[in-house]
């Protein structure tokens, strides 16, 4: 088969080789002309690692990240644990491997190259039908078997629409700082009742850097970035400190507004993911928070089940077996990442009250522990069906 992929993200990467690795002639499209990732942190769950073992890059993104066992989250002003959460509380095989997304957009981006993905860069995907890819200079690039679209959440190849949430979340990555009372294998998060989410994820040593990092995020509603800039950063790094202590070293080292990025988020799903010639990967095809730290291993599934769909079964005939593999482990995950993110980010004022009164003593109560593993780990559901070699 002759494969389009239109955009090197994380899903396209992994579809790239996955899909070379099986004979296919892929060729895969970015507007960049140079290799540019962007991002702050992420952590891959056990069942994305499995896929990055697929792909063959799994050690070299494990020698870059770090090894995350727990989930943990206070309320400042009471001090309460409200979040405690083990991958595996006897640090067994499962952990979330939390790293830079530059690290593994790089293992990626080698893995495509050593595997023979042609690469069409400074390439711009405007529109995509019926085996022709369309760029935005007038270009045409046509005779694909397939195109598949991995142009993440502003795709304008996807007919999805999505829903705005009404909260985001800013971002940056810093040193990890010395003394810091901090673990470096569990993601810390404090909350103000719903209105203000502080975090903390270690983040290994990334390429180029020369000391282990860690991604700090601060949450904000999605039209509140223009008022955190008004009211100054020292006002905005002195309201964190008071919150919690601890983050007084990580904030430090934010000196300019422009170190915080901020990030939006949307929901939603495609019901069919497939068009005349066009499947749909990753942010292109389902959208959620980021609370449950799904968004990079959804794509790498769904990487996954394609390639698998396609590698016994012609283009077309492939891409509803991959609709169907994909459907309801997306659904499972979409429908808990909204019911748990008004909990941590809304203005709700009963919602935290029944978070840290009923939900959370109820997580403490088996086999309510085993269960939230499974739902870190990606496997609430089976991610993988039967007969599956990852399974």
């Amino acid at each position: 088969m002759k494969i389009a992929i239109a955009g090197a993200g994380i899903g396209g990467l992994a579809a790239a080789i996955l899909l070379r690795r099986q004979g296919a002639d892929v060729t895969l499209f970015d507007q960049f002309a140079q290799p540019e990732p962007v991002g702050s942190g992420l952590v891959i769950q056990p069942v994305g690692q499995a896929v990055l073992g697929a792909c063959g890059v799994l050690d070299a993104v494990v020698a870059t990240g770090n090894r995350v066992h727990r989930m943990l989250g206070h309320e400042a002003e009471s001090g309460r644990r409200v979040l405690d959460v083990w991958y595996d509380r006897h640090h067994g095989q499962r952990a979330g491997l939390a790293l830079h997304r530059n690290a593994l957009f790089a293992a990626l981006w080698d893995g495509a190259v050593d595997a023979g993905v042609a690469l069409r860069l400074g390439a711009a995907v405007s529109g995509a039908d019926a085996g022709v890819v369309e760029l935005k200079d007038g270009a045409r690039a046509d005779e694909f078997d397939l195109i598949v679209d991995a142009l993440g959440a502003k795709s304008p190849l996807t007919p999805m629409r999505a829903k705005e949430l009404p909260y985001g979340a800013l971002w940056a990555n810093v040193t990890w700082p010395a003394g810091t009372d901090l673990p470096m294998d569990e993601l810390r998060q404090k909350y103000r009742k719903a209105s203000n989410m502080l975090g903390v994820l270690p983040i290994g040593t990334p390429p180029g850097a020369s000391a282990p990092m860690a991604a700090i995020f601060w949450s904000l509603p999605r039209d509140g970035h223009a008022a955190w800039r008004d009211a100054g950063l020292q006002a905005w790094r002195a309201q964190a400190e008071a919150l919690w202590p601890a983050f007084a070293p990580f904030v430090a080292q934010i000196t300019k507004p422009d170190q915080m990025t901020m990030a939006r988020y949307a929901h939603g799903t495609l019901e069919i993911p497939y068009g005349r010639g066009v499947v749909h990967i990753g942010d292109a095809a389902h959208r959620a928070s980021p609370q449950l730290g799904q968004g990079a291993n959804m794509a790498l599934l769904d990487a996954y089940a394609l390639a698998r769909a396609l590698e016994v079964n012609g283009p077309q005939s492939a891409l509803p077996v991959y609709a169907k593999a994909r459907r309801w482990h997306v659904r499972a995950y979409q429908g808990m990442s909204w019911a748990f993110t008004p909990q941590y980010q809304s203005d709700s004022r009963w919602l935290p009250v029944m978070r840290d009164k009923v939900l959370f003593p109820l997580s403490m109560v088996p086999p309510v522990p085993r269960i939230l593993s499974h739902l870190v780990c990606g496997t609430l559901l089976p991610a993988f069906p039967k007969g599956d070699p990852l399974r």
